[in-house]
């Protein structure tokens, strides 16, 4: 019920965290009918699934290009984004991969 009244007031990450928690009790304990309710509520939510230490798509290209010594500029540049945008898919993978320099993010692509 929780989740459902998170997803009617937009509370997306909230209520897709609760009808997912929900639907694994409900799971464990053997209640597919209740499991089966849960599952519609999931799908009504739409937008992206968690992927918290997850690298996107876009966050893979600007990795490899700085990963192989392109400046900021040079990645905007070939991507068509603003320096800007560069900067922060580089704040996100950084703390998704848990680097703090270029250096260190090279290493590990």
């Amino acid at each position: 019920m929780s989740g459902r009244i998170q997803r009617r007031t937009k509370k997306k990450k909230p209520a897709r965290e609760a009808l997912e928690q929900a639907r694994a009790i409900f799971d464990e304990l053997g209640a597919p009918l209740w499991s089966a309710k849960a599952s519609p509520e999931l799908a009504r939510i739409g937008g992206r699934t968690s992927t918290e230490n997850e690298l996107t798509a876009t966050e893979i290209r600007v990795a490899s290009l700085v990963a192989e010594g392109h400046t900021n500029r040079e990645v905007a540049n070939a991507l068509f984004m603003s320096i800007h945008t560069v900067d922060a898919n580089l704040r996100r993978i950084y703390r998704k991969l848990g680097v703090r320099s270029r250096s260190q993010l090279a290493g590990r692509f």
